[in-house]
């Protein structure tokens, strides 16, 4: 028990350091519990030694990730989702066996050569989904394209374990895998076999389609939260023993639950209560992965390991390449959907096992070809950052190779600079009322979509001395700075005041640190972002509590007074240590609300007196 723990402490307290060094350099948290692996490893400081026993234990984490995926699957999205599921990753799958397979032939015999090529074609679905919801391109177009070849790989691991075994050719005591379940099915006939393991697999849908929901319904009605959580860990580790009883996968079995519970009133309950265990539990299993890198195998066999590794991703970049460009997609999103796939993936920790206990593959085989997936695990974070950096690369090259617009309209009032999300409101709004704005924009591709919606948008770099002159400013009255990045606002700002004095400047913030960094600048007007939204959504909370609609439009109208005249003081005030500002800002608050409990009792019609007299143009 004591090792247990001291081993459980070395494992949490190495990913707290190397998590955020990852993070921080934009590498992930995925490669950082890989770094925490290797550094307490056996080949590190030797903190681990047992990294096998610990591998049993965490792979339950990429169990419960499986159970999650799953329960984000309704049957009615998988329907829609058939054909890049099929599609795209059929086609994947058996290109790349297929491929890796005749390669592999060349040095193994044919059985051998299918095994390797089946496992290989296997990407990480861990590794891919948290890198991916980290990045919050999860929802994107080519996110849901690599999410469905994800999961018919993970669907395909279950044929893969009934065929495995029908390609045995190695005589060895490490043949018989009793010692992976509860009963030994293979005492039945082979008849028999297949009808247990089906039986199996239609149990735990009705498991999880059926017979939970009561169970989960009696368990919610005690709202006794801790028996919940207990119901859905129980549930997700008893379809694991009966997955391993036939010999099957745990991860699948959960997978499958998952499915079925996916139109379940209790998913997010169950989803909410499972996943800090899964998170847990993931980051154990990739630092164990890291643990379990033999540098005296990769040493001794250098070249070969690396070269199978590096083979592994460029067979498999070029054939999902291949498969994107089947499937229309752009080769910018084709490239980005090959590279996340392109690593080897942790079933090919169980698979490969699997194979040298059923005779498949012998161990000297499976221990080269593991450590050449852990290295491609581990180079996949590296691969995709360099990519991402390329990427931006390119697409800044391709903003500057771009001539700035010329711009041949003079006479305008405003200059609109940034015509993003809130430009384009403000934009609109202003050409409502008869103001048409000369709008400057930086990102060509967003200046090409406004232009085909009608507006008169031009590109170039705003903080350009040369497009403001053609923008007018030297004739203008208003420039409105819309962009979001504080550099260009501040860049643009000091250009516009000194070249054009006269130019009355309206600023955009994203915080009140921003706000105050722009105020420096004594612009005429800094308004935050965000800020109108909150109190439009403040006054609509208040009308749905009851409250009479111009009630709430008046309180909100007096609080948005106030505030103003509350972050004129606290700017004032910001200079100073940091404890003072905090207690001028709680003051000020308290202030406040006793102002707007006044204003609240005052006649609406003086309140709005006093409100049009100190504020004549609001």
């Amino acid at each position: 028990m004591e090792s247990f723990l001291f081993q459980f402490f070395v494992f949490l307290t190495a990913s707290v350091i190397t998590v955020p060094i990852a993070n921080k350099l934009g590498l992930g948290s995925v490669l950082g519990y890989l770094m925490a692996g290797i550094f307490i490893g056996p080949f590190g400081l030797s903190l681990i030694s047992n990294v096998d026993t610990v591998m049993d234990f965490t792979e339950f984490g990429v169990v419960m990730m499986l159970f999650l995926v799953g329960l984000e699957l309704k049957p009615s999205l998988l329907w829609k989702m058939r054909v890049p599921i099929l599609g795209m990753g059929g086609l994947q799958v058996t290109l790349t066996a297929i491929v890796i397979g005749l390669i592999a032939s060349i040095f193994l015999i044919w059985q051998q050569a299918i095994a390797v090529g089946m496992i290989l074609a296997l990407s990480s679905t861990a590794l891919v989904v948290q890198t991916l919801k980290e990045k919050g391109l999860m929802a994107t177009k080519t996110g849901r394209s690599v999410f469905s070849v994800l999961l018919f790989q993970d669907l395909a691991v279950i044929p893969m374990l009934a065929l495995l075994p029908l390609l045995a050719t190695v005589n060895s005591s490490e043949t018989t895998h009793t010692d992976m379940v509860l009963i030994n099915i293979e005492a039945y006939p082979e008849y028999a076999q297949l009808v247990i393991i089906l039986l199996a697999v239609v149990s735990v849908f009705l498991i999880g389609k059926y017979a939970s929901r009561p169970i989960f319904r009696m368990i919610a009605q005690t709202r006794i939260r801790e028996l919940f959580i207990a119901a859905a860990l129980a549930m997700v580790v008893g379809i694991s023993l009966l997955m391993t009883v036939v010999g099957l996968s745990p991860a699948l079995g959960t997978f499958l639950a998952g499915v079925a519970l996916a139109d379940s009133e209790y998913r997010h309950e169950i989803e909410s209560d499972i996943e800090p265990f899964k998170g847990i539990l993931l980051g154990i299993f990739f630092i164990s992965i890291g643990a379990s890198f033999d540098f005296t195998l990769i040493g001794n066999h250098l070249g070969m390991i690396f070269g199978i590794s590096f083979g592994l991703m460029i067979i498999k970049f070029l054939i999902l390449l291949g498969v994107a460009r089947i499937f229309k997609m752009p080769l910018a999103q084709s490239s980005f959907f090959a590279i996340n796939l392109a690593q080897g993936g942790e079933f090919a920790f169980v698979l490969f096992q699997f194979t040298k206990l059923n005779g498949v593959l012998e161990s000297s085989v499976t221990e080269t070809l593991v450590s050449a997936v852990a290295i491609s695990m581990f180079f996949a974070p590296i691969l995709f950052k360099i990519y991402e950096k390329m990427s931006k690369n390119r697409q800044k090259d391709a903003k500057e190779s771009r001539e700035m617009d010329k711009i041949d309209q003079n006479g305008h009032k405003v200059i609109l600079a940034g015509f993003g999300r809130l430009g384009t409101d403000i934009g609109r709004f202003l050409i409502s009322v008869g103001l048409k704005p000369v709008i400057l924009d930086y990102d060509s591709a967003n200046v090409e979509v406004l232009r085909r919606f009608g507006f008169e948008v031009y590109y170039g770099d705003v903080t350009r001395l040369d497009l403001l002159e053609s923008a007018g400013a030297s004739e203008a009255e208003v420039l409105i700075v819309s962009t979001s990045d504080l550099d260009i606002s501040r860049k643009l700002i000091e250009l516009a005041k000194k070249h054009y004095p006269n130019l009355k400047i309206v600023a955009n913030a994203m915080d009140m640190d921003s706000t105050y960094k722009l105020m420096d600048m004594h612009v005429d007007q800094v308004r935050e972002e965000t800020f109108g939204t909150a109190l439009r959504m403040g006054q609509d909370i208040l009308v749905l509590l009851g409250m009479d609609p111009y009630e709430a439009y008046r309180l909100m109208r007096i609080f948005r007074k106030h505030n103003d005249e509350m972050i004129a003081e606290l700017y004032e005030k910001r200079q100073g240590d940091l404890e003072s500002y905090i207690s001028a800002y709680q003051e000020q608050m308290s202030t406040l609300e006793a102002l707007m409990q006044l204003d609240f009792a005052m006649n609406t019609q003086e309140s709005d007196k006093v409100w049009t007299e100190n504020n004549p143009n609001t």
